[in-house]
């Protein structure tokens, strides 16, 4: 595309861009012109000295009583009478009204002050007073434009209430609905308070490991593909961030954790987002047990930090997350659901008849062994009981076959010395007593390896042989513990759904216009050809 026709291509967007403009977004951005001609330029301004905020004003008003104080917000609501006028400012404390005099401010200043929008930021000094009906609020004395806004918010009385723009447009969401911007500063409160309990609690370090690997390890999920020019090779984004943090173990770090986004290439529900909060700790010398105690003490001091009680509430029902937490067995799970007793049961062969004769289907399970039925009769007919998973509960005793990173239990070799832990049928953490065998491990790896490379399982762990090597050089007994944070948040704030505790959760992009500047240029060249011919 020539250079001219790229300028036109951007000017056409930018007309189509004005065209598309409300009346009121209009009337704006001439209200910004005029600003701008009279040498008031709002957007010039750098900084402000705020000295108090909307609650602690509130809070302390007989200490604060007609004391000084310069302030900022956004003006959320204004009523001009003449004179005098009232107007509310949100900052990030909450709303306080505040009084205006054009006798205070002078003629011109008020004169400005009455062209201001609803959605605009200022800053203004005053003193502490109450009206004649008791409200706290601010006489201001004098008072600066910092921001002029040329989108129109939504109105008080409908707010933002469209679930899909408000996740598109989270910063109009913060602004008009307060228990959002609660749900997030409860969040940073949660994450706080786990990374103290980690540390002061039971003495981890945090440490930081790679987003992108050569190899997409520590779980079975699908992940996301890039490609590093420089090198020539393929990363992948992390999908656990489990084998760096065990190596540091190799390495003698003995308590180590990592807090950070994962990324899984797979399905969108209401407790999946493809980039989420995890965190993962691994504890020298520590086993399941001690994992179970962690996981437990992050969840019930969290819920306490937050809401000041073990009593979880959410969506309706109450969780007592008061540790020690319930154990329940993988395969007394499946006997009690579907009366298949494991226990009994010796062989693969066995195991596929039971599970054909519950009603799997033969073809879903075909080469299936007696270790993987187990676990799919689980996730199949357990995990959507309703109540049945509600916990919190720790699971435990799941078959080797899907468990390729966990320590056999020398009770029982088939099964692992791991657990999942539930809290309202979710599942929220997972852990293990850590595989330090080495020759076990690349077994594992091998066989499931060779699953991924036969098509049986597009999500089977692949090969490390780095991480193989980590083992051989030697690891400890160790202890380790995921916990998906999010979903945590969720039970602990009482939201719906993943995207209501991230902040910008993914979305399809929305297309503002038909055509891209791009687009329209392409268009621009292909007419300049024919002319030409």
């Amino acid at each position: 595309m020539s250079d001219q026709n790229m300028d036109n291509a951007v000017a056409a967007e930018q007309e189509m861009y004005v065209e598309d403009l409300t009346e009121q977004r209009k009337i704006r951005r001439q209200k910004l012109k005029d600003l701008q001609e009279a040498g008031r330029n709002p957007y010039l301004q750098e900084t402000w000295n705020v000295t108090a905020y909307s609650k602690d004003i509130k809070d302390n008003f007989d200490a604060m009583e007609d004391c000084d104080v310069s302030m900022a917000g956004r003006i959320m609501s204004k009523r001009v009478m003449g004179k005098a006028s009232f107007f509310d400012i949100q900052d990030k404390q909450g709303r306080i009204q505040c009084y205006i005099k054009r006798d205070d401010i002078g003629q011109e200043e008020y004169k400005w002050f009455k062209t201001y929008d609803i959605g605009d930021i200022v800053g203004f000094t005053g003193k502490v007073f109450r009206t004649r009906t008791g409200e706290t609020s601010i006489h201001v004395s004098g008072l600066t434009l910092l921001s002029k806004s040329l989108q129109v918010l939504p109105d008080k009385w409908n707010g933002l209430k469209d679930t899909d723009l408000r996740y598109r447009q989270r910063y109009v969401d913060l602004i008009m609905n307060p228990e959002v911007k609660d749900t997030f500063i409860k969040r940073t409160k949660i994450i706080h308070e786990m990374k103290r309990v980690l540390e002061d609690d039971f003495g981890y370090m945090e440490v930081e490991t790679p987003i992108l690997s050569p190899i997409a390890g520590g779980a079975n999920a699908r992940p996301f593909i890039t490609h590093h020019n420089t090198l020539n090779i393929d990363l992948y984004m992390r999908i656990a961030n489990e084998l760096y943090l065990k190596r540091c173990i190799v390495g003698g770090l003995d308590r180590v954790y990592e807090m950070g986004k994962m990324f899984r290439n797979e399905g969108m529900d209401r407790n999946h987002n493809p980039e989420y909060t995890s965190m993962e700790c691994y504890y020298a010398y520590g086993n399941m047990e001690t994992t179970m105690d962690v996981t437990e003490q992050l969840v019930y001091k969290a819920q306490m930090a937050v809401n000041g009680t073990p009593i979880l509430h959410y969506q309706g029902k109450d969780f007592d997350v008061t540790p020690p937490w319930k154990r329940l067995n993988m395969a007394d799970a499946v006997k009690e659901i579907t009366g298949v007793d494991f226990s009994k049961i010796d062989t693969d062969e066995e195991a596929q008849k039971a599970a054909i004769g519950y009603g799997m289907d033969p073809d879903e399970i075909k080469g299936y062994t007696r270790g993987k039925l187990i676990a799919e009769m689980f996730e199949e007919y357990c995990e959507d009981v309703p109540g049945y998973l509600d916990g919190p509960v720790f699971v435990i005793g799941h078959p080797v076959e899907v468990s390729p990173l966990a320590k056999r239990d020398p009770k029982d070799p088939r099964i692992t010395r791991r657990f999942e832990a539930y809290i309202n049928g979710w599942e929220i953490a997972n852990a293990f007593s850590e595989l330090n065998d080495p020759i076990d491990q690349f077994e594992r790896f091998a066989e499931q390896q060779r699953e991924k490379d036969l098509g049986i399982d597009d999500e089977a762990h692949p090969m490390d042989f780095d991480f193989v090597n980590a083992l051989e050089v030697g690891l400890p007994p160790t202890g380790g513990l995921g916990v998906g944070i999010d979903r945590v948040i969720m039970l602990i704030t009482n939201s719906p759904t993943i995207r209501d505790v991230i902040l910008f959760p993914t979305m399809k992009p929305e297309a503002r216009h038909s055509r891209s500047a791009a687009e329209i240029g392409e268009e621009l060249d292909e007419d300049n050809d024919k002319e030409g011919d």
